[in-house]
C-alpha cells in the first residue's frame, strides 16, 4: 500500500522519486514516531549536559558580569551568576570559574570552593587573592592583561583626565558656572610639565605615548629596565628599529622615587599594590614632592598614605589629588577629603570603557568555554 500511494503521488505531480518524502501520503505515524524518539533522545543528551558554572563576586562593576552573559547567551552549558560578597562563601563551592572583582578570596573562603578550577581578575588586580592557598589546593588564579584588551590605554586616558582636570580647576569651574562667572579661574597647561610615572608596566607605557604630543617631559621609574622595549607606538613617536627611542626622558629604578618626586610638576601612580608598595607615598615622599605637585592615583587606593595625603592637603604642600580608586570602597561620600577644592574623585572606572570591558568579557567567556571542553585556557595571563 506504501509503495502504491508513493508511486500513485509521484506520477501525478510528475516529481522525482527523490521528494516523496515530501509528499503527505508518506510521512506514516510509525515514521512520525521515530523522528519525535529520535529527536527526543537528543534533547535528554543537551539536558545531561555538565554545566559550567561562573561565579562574578559582588553587585560592583555590574557591566562586567552583564557583557559576559551577552558573549555567552547562545550557550545554555555555561552559567553566569554575580553573588553578594557576603553570600559568595556559602555559594563559591557550587562554581568552576571565580571572577573575584573586588571581593578577597582568602585562604578560609579559598577552602571551600571544592569544584574551583580557575580564579581570575576582570582585569590585572590580584592583590585580594591568596594566591598561596588557591595554588596549595590545585586552583590556577590569573589575570588579563592591559595591553591586550584596551583596560590600560583606558586607564590611561582616565590619568590624562584627571591631570586636565586639576590643571584646569574642574571644581572651580563648575563653581564659576553656577554663580555666573566668566574668565575664571585661571587654570594651567601640561605643555612644559614634567610628569613622574611610577611603575612603567602597560599603564605606564600607554600613558606615556599619549602625554607625548603635550609637550611634557616624561620620568620614569620601573623595578627593571631591558635594554630595548619594544613598544607599538604612534606614528608621531621617534622611533628607532622598532624600539621607542624618545618616549622616556630619564629613566630610574625604585630608589629614586623620591629624587624623581622632586623634580616632577604631576606624579602619576601606576604601581602594582604588593606588601612592598602598600603605603609607598607617604608623609616622606610627598613632603619630597614639589610645593604644590599634583598627585594622581588610577592604580590602587592602597598605594596612598591616606593620613600623609590629608596632612599635605592642609598644609598646602600638595597642589591637587586625583584618584580614581580609594583608600576604602565604594568611597565614603562624607569624607573630609571632598571639602578641598583641589580634589577630583572618580568611582574606579579608569579602566570601565565599553571597549576595555567588552574585550574583557569575551576573554572570560572564552575561558569559561575552554574550561567546560578542557582545552588549554588561552587569553589570560597565570600568577602560579
Amino acid at each position: 500500500m506504501l509503495l502504491y500511494c508513493i508511486r500513485k503521488e509521484a506520477a501525478r505531480a510528475g516529481a522525482n522519486i527523490n521528494l516523496v518524502q515530501s509528499l503527505t501520503c508518506f510521512t506514516s505515524p510509525l515514521l512520525h514516531r521515530a523522528a519525535m524518539s529520535s529527536t527526543q533522545k537528543r534533547s535528554n543528551l543537551d539536558d545531561e549536559k555538565p554545566i559550567t558554572r561562573v561565579l562574578f563576586c559582588g553587585p560592583h562593576f555590574p557591566a562586567s558580569q552583564n557583557y559576559t552573559r551577552e558573549y555567552l547567551e547562545k550557550y545554555p552549558f555555561i552559567q553566569v551568576d554575580d553573588v553578594p560578597l557576603k553570600e559568595v562563601p556559602d555559594h563559591i563551592g557550587n562554581y568552576h570559574l571565580c571572577v573575584v572583582k573586588n571581593m578577597r578570596l582568602d585562604s578560609n573562603v579559598i577552602s571551600r570552593a571544592k569544584q574551583m578550577k580557575l580564579i581570575m581578575q576582570y582585569g590585572v588586580g590580584l592583590e585580594g587573592v591568596d594566591i598561596d592557598a588557591a595554588t596549595k589546593r590545585g586552583i590556577k588564579v590569573a589575570r588579563i592583561p592591559g595591553d591586550a584588551t584596551g583596560n590600560a590605554a583606558s586607564c590611561a586616558e582616565m590619568a590624562i583626565y584627571l591631570m586636565l582636570g586639576l590643571l584646569r580647576k574642574q571644581n572651580e569651574m563648575q563653581i564659576s558656572v553656577k554663580q555666573k562667572k566668566l574668565g575664571v579661574p585661571v587654570g594651567e597647561t601640561l605643555l612644559g610639565k614634567t610628569v613622574f610615572i611610577m611603575g612603567f608596566g602597560n599603564i605606564g607605557i600607554d600613558l606615556a605615548k599619549r602625554l607625548k604630543p603635550f609637550g611634557v617631559k616624561i620620568i620614569a621609574t620601573k623595578r627593571s629596565w631591558p635594554s630595548n622595549v619594544p613598544v607599538p607606538v604612534p606614528k608621531a613617536v621617534p622611533i628607532q628599529n622598532g624600539v621607542v627611542d624618545d618616549l622616556v626622558d630619564k629613566k630610574g629604578s625604585h630608589g629614586d622615587i623620591y629624587e624623581f618626586a622632586s623634580d616632577a610638576d604631576i606624579v602619576v601612580c601606576c604601581l602594582s599594590l604588593n606588601k612592598e608598595t602598600v603605603g609607598i607615598v607617604n608623609k616622606s615622599f610627598i613632603s619630597s614632592m614639589k610645593q604644590g605637585a599634583l598627585l594622581v592615583n588610577i592604580a590602587r587606593g592602597g598605594l596612598l598614605d591616606y593620613e600623609a595625603v590629608m596632612y599635605h592637603l592642609e598644609s598646602g604642600h600638595l597642589g591637587g589629588l586625583g584618584i580614581d580608586v580609594a583608600w576604602t570602597e565604594p568611597f565614603d561620600p562624607e569624607n573630609p577629603i571632598l571639602k578641598f577644592k583641589n580634589v577630583i574623585i572618580t568611582p574606579h572606572v579608569a579602566g570601565v570603557t565599553e571597549a576595555s570591558y567588552r574585550s574583557m568579557a569575551k576573554v572570560v567567556g572564552d575561558v569559561a568555554l575552554q574550561l567546560h571542553a578542557g582545552n588549554p585556557l588561552t587569553g589570560i595571563e597565570f600568577v602560579n
